[in-house]
């Protein structure tokens, strides 16, 4: 039962961010709610890098570089669809995380260097509130937003 309630959330969860990111273009990839905010196409490439960076606390290996983790948008053009193919891995990751991992481990911690220490039920929550926090402020970026 917890599998599937889980499943659930990962999947609503790639559903809403879909539902905004799939509003990102070259047209809009550069706003910015202000000239000190990031853009666009930069929390887009840091939610795909942040998602799958997070499943290496989970057991899962990549080869995604951390270009945005810690860092100030500097104006770099992200290719848009490189993007989306890290976000879409990053999902994938987590739906085999919740295919793979048994009730009883969800309760289990793990060492992160992000966070300390926490259970992998609570590691997954901050994962797709991450996502959520982000596709917000890239939903408000697109509508209220400009290029500085």
């Amino acid at each position: 039962m917890y599998k599937q309630i889980l499943f659930q959330l990962v999947e609503q969860s790639r559903k809403d961010s879909f539902r905004i990111l799939n509003d990102i273009n070259t047209n809009n990839a550069g706003f910015r709610l202000t000239g000190q905010t990031a853009s666009v196409g930069f929390i887009y490439r840091h939610i795909g890098e942040a998602t799958n960076l997070i499943t290496q606390f989970f057991g899962y290996s990549t080869n995604v570089d951390g270009s945005t983790m810690g860092q100030k948008d500097s104006g770099k053009n992200y290719d848009l669809e490189t993007s989306r193919m890290l976000v879409e891995k990053g999902y994938t990751t987590l739906e085999k995380l919740v295919n793979e991992t048994t009730d009883n481990e969800w309760l289990e911690e793990v060492e992160t260097s992000w966070f300390g220490k926490l259970s992998r039920i609570n590691l997954l929550a901050i994962t797709l509130f991450h996502n959520s926090h982000h596709c917000g402020q890239i939903a408000s970026a697109i509508v209220k937003g400009k290029s500085y």
